[in-house]
């Protein structure tokens, strides 16, 4: 018997898998739980067991992914008409609308059971609040109603530390707070960095992503003001949560470069710096966080 090829109505199981998988974004997932981890270590004072690391990077993993699959789902028509996008799943057809949409939802059923057992309902509640609000305050409502969308929206995406936070303490502090406002606050100059590139992207799909529909000098303004910000808040955190000189080293030196990088883009209006400022923000955002955990290792407390 002839085996049919692929265009005449084989399964690529393979394709299929790789389109789910692509739809909770990984590469974003994996930033987040940089974060989760050290805020666990902080709130303990110490190393948390491995089977709650396990169960909240496990269970803040199929939340993200769910809130993503669902983001994908609903921007599958925006996605088609952006260069960056343009071969997301439901895009090329890898993964069906409806298959989307179950798969996301599934992936939260399990992620609240998964955090509710193995942690506590505190944790779940919080991964399941952040993947509600970023479904329908920021896909839903204000990615295509506002240029302040990620700046509101970005609160979803700080949502990972209160989840470890309340993990391992079931109960949120000062400085579980001050932790989701470091990223609340890293988050729109990371994501303008990005959609300077991508302004033409985000004009032609309708998203009014600030460089999309302000001059490039207001935007790298806005971006600067923020890692300024940034700065301060971080300091705040370092007194809150009682760190020490491992993080005060680290903190200085990573908004000097952060703050070093935005006056570069103030000053040099181009999407090729744009793009470094991009690319150090996330080298930020993950050695912050892990100065934060050698900081507690380092001290013992």
């Amino acid at each position: 018997m002839r085996t049919l090829p692929l265009s005449e109505g084989n399964w690529d199981w393979t394709k299929t898998v790789k389109g789910y998988v692509g739809l909770t974004k990984p590469r974003i997932i994996e930033l987040l739980l940089i974060t989760t981890v050290p805020a666990m270590v902080v709130a303990k004072h110490g190393l948390p067991s491995l089977w709650s690391i396990v169960i909240t990077v496990a269970g803040g993993t199929l939340a993200a992914g769910g809130a993503n699959a669902v983001n994908m789902w609903y921007d599958r028509d925006i996605d088609a008409l952006m260069k960056r996008t343009k071969n997301r799943p439901l895009v090329t057809g890898a993964v069906s609308p409806t298959g989307a949409l179950i798969f996301a939802i599934a992936l939260e059923a399990v992620a609240f059971a998964m955090l509710s057992f193995g942690d506590n309902v505190l944790s779940a509640s919080l991964a399941l609040l952040a993947a509600l609000f970023y479904v329908f305050i920021y896909t839903m409502w204000l990615k295509r109603s506002t240029s302040q969308n990620i700046v509101i929206g970005g609160a979803a995406g700080a949502v990972p530390v209160l989840v470890g936070w309340a993990a391992v303490t079931d109960s949120l502090s000062l400085a579980a707070w001050l932790m989701f406002l470091v990223i609340f606050i890293w988050t729109p100059p990371h994501f303008w960095g990005l959609a300077f590139r991508y302004s033409d992207d985000y004009s032609a799909a309708g998203v009014p992503m600030l460089p999309s529909v302000a001059t490039r000098k207001r935007s790298a303004r806005d971006i600067l003001i923020y890692t300024f910000v940034l700065a301060i808040t971080t300091g705040a955190l370092g007194f809150a949560a009682h760190l020490g000189w491992v993080y005060a080293v680290a903190a200085v030196a990573l908004n000097a470069g952060f703050i070093g990088y935005a006056l570069k883009l103030y000053r040099d209006l181009t999407p090729k710096v744009a793009m470094r400022l991009f690319s150090y923000s996330i080298t930020y955002l993950s050695l912050l966080f892990i100065g934060m955990a050698v900081d507690v290792a380092v001290r013992g407390h």
